[in-house]
């Protein structure tokens, strides 16, 4: 089961309720619907991919505000990022391609990796000044890069820093750092200007995501909490009144958890 990170944090703050089996959400209604994958903003528009790749925006009463329907050029997007409710980027991985849309889902840039010469980027992630961080894997270095595409900077040769293999699957931006995480060995900790910093022996979590001073992620049924600054690690059980749900995600008002029917969203009690 998927867990997103902002329903995890919405987990921890009321975990002793769960616990007394008490059930916090009202049912507000479901969007049915061929849904292959979704994302919800902080504004509570959720954004729908079906299987043919077209994007459609919702807004928070069920309104389809936005289309976007360039869906032949670049084949399965890999990635949805509305992290910027006016910025959003679909990530293209087997065209090493970004698109970046505004909040009307009009195109309003291309970025083409591979005239960066990056032919192999599983990972990338947006920077604190809406630049891309990338991981080349045919050159083992993260980079970073502007919206046109030029090299900003680039860390040395991966092989050189580390004895084993690294092969990052996600890259955070956060609090001055960026995080790479290569769920088989550990998260491996760089600075602003590409300069390892530290290296944690976290591995095998899924939906792993880097929020403020902590790092969160699931292993089956679990939840876990590692403090970065103390070093500290909490776990929780997922509640069962939302097991089940192919993904789930959360807003500051809403829960939202795609399912075999739709997506079903709730509110808080």
């Amino acid at each position: 089961m998927k867990v997103s990170i902002a329903f995890i944090l919405f987990l921890i703050a009321v975990q002793p309720v769960f616990s007394q089996g008490d059930t916090l959400f009202r049912f507000i209604k479901t969007i049915k619907g061929d849904i292959e994958n979704f994302a919800v903003d902080d504004l509570d528009n959720v954004y729908l991919l079906n299987n043919k790749n077209q994007l459609k925006k919702l807004n928070s009463k069920g309104d389809s505000v936005a289309v976007y329907n360039d869906v032949r050029r670049f084949g399965k997007a890999t990635l949805i990022d509305v992290s910027n409710p006016l910025k959003v980027l679909l990530y293209y991985k087997n065209f090493g391609t970004v698109v970046v849309l505004d909040r009307f889902l009009n195109q309003k840039n291309i970025i083409d990796l591979r005239k960066q010469d990056i032919f192999q980027a599983k990972a990338i992630g947006q920077s604190y000044d809406n630049k891309l961080w990338v991981y080349d894997e045919l050159e083992n270095k993260l980079k970073k890069i502007d919206e046109d595409g030029k090299l900003l900077l680039e860390t040395p040769d991966f092989r050189m820093l580390f004895s084993e293999t690294v092969m990052p699957q996600s890259i955070t931006d956060n609090n001055l750092n960026v995080y790479l995480y290569d769920s088989s060995k550990a998260v491996y900790v760089f600075d602003y200007f590409g300069a390892l910093k530290n290296k944690i022996l976290i591995s095998g979590w899924q939906n792993f995501k880097v929020v403020d001073k902590y790092i969160f992620g699931t292993v089956a049924d679990t939840v876990y909490r590692y403090e970065i600054k103390n070093f500290r690690y909490d776990e929780w059980p997922v509640p069962a009144q939302l097991s089940g749900s192919r993904s789930i995600n959360f807003s500051s008002t809403r829960i939202y958890a795609l399912k075999k029917g739709g997506l079903e969203i709730f509110a808080f009690r």
